[in-house]
């Protein structure tokens, strides 16, 4: 695992695109740091750009370096969540523009994956995570469901769990700072 973490980081170093294994689906990744790469994956999934992305966090330590204000109930959210949970946070920090929605907020998601937490934690910056899909085109549940020309369009693919079976995508809450939590997707 830590060869493949090794490449990986290089490619997300160098702004590219990476398809990788996440705690839900197959994703596609990029440094959530980097306008370019990001607009790379706009580009590839052919996804309008109002339309927000998912980014990975290894810890609670790091979701507070990268949101103004995590509200208290976030924790016992994350704490108690029966499987992976994304929670859409307000007044993201520290990532580039064109990750943040037009409302200012932000999908985190604390990995549980230890490949996604290893690679998090080495590369020392949140990774974008989105479906591996075109926009609008059903979510692939297994690496041998993932389109050809995602595969061709990113560049590198995690030579890791590819025979895992079927998953599911996260749980998607709205938590905002005046209290409000909405359920988007359960």
């Amino acid at each position: 695992m830590r060869e493949e973490i090794n490449k990986t980081i290089q490619v997300l170093k160098r702004g590219g695109l990476i398809l990788y294994p996440t705690d839900t689906v197959w994703g596609i990744g990029c440094d959530a740091t980097n306008p370019e790469a990001i607009a790379k994956v706009f580009k590839l999934k052919q996804r309008d750009e109002r339309k927000s992305l998912i980014c990975l966090v290894h810890d609670f330590k790091m979701l507070n370096e990268y949101v103004e204000d995590v509200p208290e109930v976030a924790y016992d959210i994350l704490k108690y969540a029966a499987k992976p949970t994304t929670i859409i946070y307000d007044d993201p920090i520290r990532v580039a523009e064109n990750l943040i929605a037009e409302d200012n907020s932000l999908a985190i998601r604390v990995v549980q994956d230890q490949f996604c937490k290893q690679l998090i934690r080495k590369f020392r910056r949140p990774i974008v995570s989105t479906s591996a899909n075109i926009s609008g085109v059903k979510t692939p549940l297994n690496f041998k469901a993932i389109a050809p020309e995602i595969l061709e369009g990113v560049d590198y693919v995690v030579n890791l769990q590819q025979s895992k079976q079927t998953a599911q995508p996260s749980a998607i809450i709205k938590l905002k700072n005046d209290g409000t939590v909405k359920v988007i997707r359960n």
